[in-house]
């Protein structure tokens, strides 16, 4: 975690990989050689504690690997397989075979004994660990001040209800343990949404404005985290309530008011991270200890462009859907996109060209300029690293299609800084944003829609267009194509055309097209940040769209030919069932698997 507080941070890493264990059976029993509580309750032994449990929203231990053994991919907090590659947004890549349990996941027929799942519950509930033991200690601990343990009780809260709220998008049934459970073994029959909400809430009237240090959560961060967790439930009245104040008066953890910024790409860079779009990053940072401890994105070190003359070591995952990249074009005379018929409107692709093929020519159509941001395609700067190659980085283009993932990468100027090259893997210092203003901004237009508030929504919506139709954000052509860190010209390296809504659009179509319009813009500004899957389940049309999302792209790629959504099983993973078989009481599981999984 990038915090001013690092020293602390490396060591505790180390203490919570052994004291806290991530699997909930370890807790079953006592562990030997662990600390003292009077040890930890010290307000530095505390201030360790919390440390420790900002550290595991990573998903990963000191030295990179998972909580519990498996890989960090598996663990990813930007859901890039659980919430991109099964919404939609991304195929798997690199090839048949490779990760094969994201395959199943990808076409919707895993089991519960698919070990991803148990990975990344192990690792939520490694966090969620963490607070449970920060809250008691802080409790337990003298000579705070009412503010200093409001503040610390409430970063404590808020990142359990972080870690829960993973969960229960992920699994929906899954058992609550707090600071004053003694029996870890229980039930996961009950809602778990009210304790989400009691602690989102708790953080949103204790935490302070700001805070010392840009890592850390502050009041407006659990503003907008409360007002999401009240649109999963669908309480549009309350989560409009605070969504005002957070866009009104809401300010970063450093004290800057919550605004756009003017370029999009800038929330997607490690030297202009943590800006005023930033309400909720997990903090990256590379290259930030020479015995291997890492603090670098290590959950997307699979998805960088891989293959002849790549700059990159591995691997061609998390490629970007064709019906994803269709769903960029806009409408010529309007600029604005094709809400129904975008795969009918299809960008032009390389598929069957080799890189060698002199006669391919990019797209020349109209284009949202927010898509090469998103996805590196034939022709087009792929950031400083050069024109895309296409075939040439693309491990298998049959298996998973013509496209690159773009959002996580650094660039060739920087990666010597924030290009993290301490494994087999790249890593980078960008950050994973978690909640950013453009996210809380569009679900406000949304609970805005849901309550009739036409206009309301559509300037929301408005505001996170007229962003992307900024030129000082387009992509751009190199000054020289053989120098691709040499700069750029003034010619857009498309033809890029966005356009806001007119006045009275979403008030005279009415609110099933203000709906849409939402849901689409979603789609377009939070692409490949693994929201996709969780924003269709949330708003029951998962069947609808991903069914939809295979007929077409199936018949393009060989690597989800079979996917099917089945509607009542597939909104939800399975329960992994090593963790049913650990949470036995008189001689039977107390976790109930989900329905539709054996």
């Amino acid at each position: 975690m990038k915090i001013s507080k690092y020293t602390i941070a490396v060591m505790f890493i180390g203490v919570m990989s052994i004291l806290y264990s991530c699997k909930k059976s370890y807790l079953v029993t006592p562990q030997t050689g662990t600390l003292s509580p009077a040890l930890l309750q010290t307000k530095a032994g505390v201030d360790g504690l919390l440390v420790g449990a900002y550290s595991a929203l990573r998903g990963v231990q000191a030295d990179g690997t998972a909580f519990g053994g498996g890989d960090s991919w598996q663990s990813s907090p930007d859901n890039w397989i659980y919430g991109g590659v099964a919404g939609g947004d991304a195929h798997k890549g690199s090839n048949s075979g490779d990760q094969s349990p994201i395959e199943e996941i990808a076409s919707f027929y895993p089991t519960s004994s698919n070990p991803f799942f148990n990975t990344k519950w192990v690792a939520d509930y490694e966090g969620i660990t963490r607070c449970n033991n920060t809250i008691k200690a802080a409790n337990g601990t003298a000579g705070y001040s009412a503010s200093d343990l409001s503040n610390i009780l409430g970063q404590a809260r808020f990142l359990r209800a972080h870690y829960y709220f993973d969960l229960k998008k992920m699994f929906n049934n899954v058992p609550y343990i707090d600071e004053t459970t003694t029996n870890v073994v229980q039930p996961n029959t009950a809602d778990i949404w009210p304790k989400i909400e009691a602690d989102f809430a708790y953080a949103y009237a204790n935490l302070p404005p700001t805070q010392t240090d840009l890592g850390r959560v502050n009041k407006w961060a659990a503003g907008a985290y409360l007002g999401k967790t009240y649109m999963y439930e669908k309480k549009y009245t309350d989560a409009k309530a605070v969504f005002d104040d957070v866009i009104t008066i809401g300010v970063t953890s450093g004290g800057a008011a919550y605004a756009l910024v003017p370029k999009f790409h800038d929330n997607f860079n490690a030297d202009t991270k943590n800006n005023s779009e930033t309400i909720f990053a997990i903090q990256a940072l590379a290259n930030s200890d020479p015995n291997g401890i890492t603090q670098s994105n290590d959950g997307d070190r699979l998805n960088y462009p891989y293959g002849a003359n790549s700059p990159f070591d591995c691997c061609s995952f998390y490629q970007p859907t064709i019906d994803l990249a269709n769903h960029f074009r806009t409408n010529p005379a309007t600029g604005l996109p094709y809400l129904d018929d975008y795969d009918a409107n299809a960008i032009k692709t390389d598929m069957g060209f080799q890189s060698s093929d002199p006669t391919f020519v990019p797209d020349a159509g109209t284009i949202d300029p927010r898509l090469d941001w998103t996805v590196g395609r034939r022709g087009i700067p792929y950031l400083d690293w050069g024109l895309h190659p296409g075939n040439d980085w693309i491990r298998d283009q049959l298996f998973s299609g013509p496209y690159s993932p773009i959002k996580h990468v650094y660039t060739q100027a920087e990666q010597n800084t924030n290009g993290d090259q301490h494994s087999w893997g790249p890593g980078t210092a960008v950050n994973y944003n978690v909640i950013r203003f453009a996210d809380v901004l569009l679900l406000a237009a949304e609970a805005e829609a849901q309550l009739g508030n036409l206009t309301a929504a559509q300037n929301y919506v408005n505001l996170v267009r007229n962003r992307a139709a900024n030129p000082a954000g387009f992509v751009y052509q190199y000054l020289d194509n053989t120098n691709p860190t040499g700069g750029y010209s003034t010619t857009p390296a498309a033809n890029y055309l966005v356009s806001p809504y007119p006045d009275g659009t979403f008030a005279g179509q009415g609110v099933t097209y203000a709906l849409k319009a939402i849901y689409y813009e979603r789609q377009l500004e939070l692409a490949m940040e693994g929201h996709r899957f969780f924003d269709l389940v949330r708003w029951g049309i998962a069947d609808q769209a991903l069914n939809a999302f295979f007929q077409y792209e199936g018949h393009i790629t060989t690597d989800i030919t079979t996917g099917h959504f089945t509607k009542g099983r597939n909104e939800y993973y399975p329960i992994p069932q090593t963790q049913i078989d650990l949470e036995v009481t008189g001689g039977k599981s107390v976790l109930k698997q989900n329905p539709g999984y054996n």
